[in-house]
């Protein structure tokens, strides 16, 4: 048999193989095993017939004619791929060239005459071949069996649910070596590990880490969803362009009323006052995990599944600790002076717990800001949105919104009328920041009357960014994970703190 036959032969029996869905027979291995150990042979360098160094040239007119077959069947091999590549950028069918034995050069003047006839590139549908299915089926399988939600499995995706690491990274290198020179599938798990670390070093957009990014992509989407974090829904968003510093020119105050205009009079202009507000800034936070040598023997689904979803809940959670750390901390805001303060009206003066009178004190304070405007003092009025409390009292304010009468004589709960308007916003974050003595507790403002505090993105961005990188020295793949983002304080009328009290559990924990 030449090297050619031999190397058409070890592939019917891969191909067979891969085919039933299973692994090679020891017939089947041993078949294979001897014929490649003829290939090898041919010029004494086992790297040759799978696509290593090239065979050396025998003198000149001695030409060994093994030695001839396997350079002819790597030139053959290059002319392919190098074809491929060329139609697939152009969406052109490679088939028709490949069959005529069309040199690289005659396959690009082709494309290139038929884009100068069109005017534009080709015109063809763009469709997913069976290798772009295929993986799709993989990431949405991996996903599955880690029971992460799948709106719309691809085709196949339950097929490889049970598929390991080491199996689809043997999928992923037979497919890309067109001559399925080598059976894959027979390899050891560190030796898959090496062969596939060698394959995405040369060629980044190889199929087995491709495969890792998709997985990692959308399992830390889904983790991003399902974080659980309330900071957004008393908090604005905001968008910036790049990381300087960005000046805010904030009007204050209302319009001002409506004037009279007498016939033939002139409309009287307004004149608003700026007053500086903080410069927001964005900056850059991120971690760092790696699929591990060991991960991959070990076939440690969880890295490209359960990881990357905490890593997208964690970027969330830290937004919500310090968005909490303003509420609850001590800093000071533009105007060189802490956020909740006597001088700026907007804390209660004695720390209580949640009461109708606490409420309605803090309604007031919320509603009772003035702006001068031509030179009259006017009213900001500023309606009442989200209670802000820790774990433990969404009870009592369920209790005191939605009762419609406060004592046995049936007196009329004011507080009611508020049920629908005011969000009740629960979270343990205060709790966690505050482990003893008294945990205060929130009114915040409606974000169409008034600002508060903002979450800068950029761009829009509110979702992880990924990628993968070489990291020098490690054994494994490994990602990056960073957002960039900034919190500001915008105007502190946006909210009334109420000091509160410590929170006791009504039943004793042991």
């Amino acid at each position: 048999m030449t090297v050619q036959e031999m190397i058409a032969r070890q592939r019917q029996i891969t191909d067979q193989a891969r085919s039933e869905g299973r692994d090679l027979t020891e017939a089947e291995k041993a078949e294979f095993d001897r014929l490649q150990g003829q290939i090898d042979a041919g010029d004494g360098n086992r790297g040759s017939a799978t696509g290593g160094q090239e065979p050396p040239a025998s003198a000149p007119g001695k030409e060994d004619p093994d030695a001839a077959g396997q350079r002819a069947a790597l030139a053959e091999r290059a002319r392919i791929s190098e074809i491929q590549g060329l139609c697939r950028k152009f969406g052109v069918d490679p088939d028709p060239f490949v069959s005529r034995g069309d040199s690289i050069d005659q396959v690009r003047a082709a494309v290139l005459d038929q884009l100068e006839r069109n005017g534009s590139p080709v015109s063809v549908r763009v469709t997913a071949d069976a290798g772009d299915k295929k993986r799709a089926a993989m990431v949405d399988g991996i996903l599955l069996r880690n029971n992460i939600p799948v709106e719309t499995p691809a085709e196949g995706a339950r097929e490889f649910r049970g598929t390991s690491l080491r199996m689809i990274a043997a999928s992923c290198l037979a497919e890309e070596d067109s001559e399925n020179s080598r059976n894959y599938y027979m390899m050891g798990a560190n030796e898959l590990f090496e062969e596939t670390m060698r394959r995405s070093f040369y060629n980044p957009s190889s199929a087995f880490p491709a495969i890792m990014d998709q997985t990692i992509r959308k399992a830390y989407v889904e983790g991003h969803k399902t974080a659980p974090v309330t900071f957004d829904q008393f908090t604005s968003r905001g968008t910036l362009t790049d990381f300087k510093k960005a000046d805010n020119y904030y009007i204050q105050g209302s319009f001002g009323e409506f004037l009279e205009v007498p016939e033939n009079g002139e409309l009287k202009h307004t004149l608003p006052t700026d007053e500086k507000l903080p410069q927001r800034q964005l900056k850059t936070y991120g971690r760092q995990f790696t699929m591990s040598r060991q991960a991959f023997i070990n076939d440690d689904m969880g890295v490209v599944t359960t990881l990357p979803a905490r890593a997208a809940r964690a970027s969330r959670t830290t937004i919500n600790n310090q968005v909490y750390k303003v509420l609850t901390g001590s800093q000071k805001i533009y105007d060189g002076k802490p956020l909740f303060t006597a001088e700026h009206k907007n804390i209660l003066a004695q720390g209580t717990e949640i009461s109708q009178e606490a409420v309605q004190s803090m309604i007031l304070a919320l509603g009772g800001h003035k702006k001068k405007m031509d030179g009259v003092d006017q009213a900001v009025i500023i309606r009442p949105a989200v209670m802000v409390v820790p774990l433990g009292y969404k009870f009592q304010m369920y209790t005191l919104f939605h009762s419609t009468t406060i004592s046995a004589s049936g007196t009329v709960n004011p507080l009611y009328q508020y049920k629908d308007m005011i969000q009740v916003v629960e979270d343990a974050t205060l709790n966690a920041l505050i482990p003893s003595g008294p945990i205060p507790w929130y009114l915040v403002g409606d974000a169409n009357d008034t600002d508060f505090i903002q979450v800068d993105y950029l761009n829009g961005q509110d979702i992880p960014n990924i990628r993968r990188m070489e990291a020098p020295g490690q054994l494994g793949f490994v990602w990056d994970v960073y957002l960039d983002w900034g919190i500001t304080v915008l105007d502190y009328r946006g909210a009334v703190k109420n000091p509160g009290v410590e929170i006791k559990s009504p039943i004793a924990l042991a």
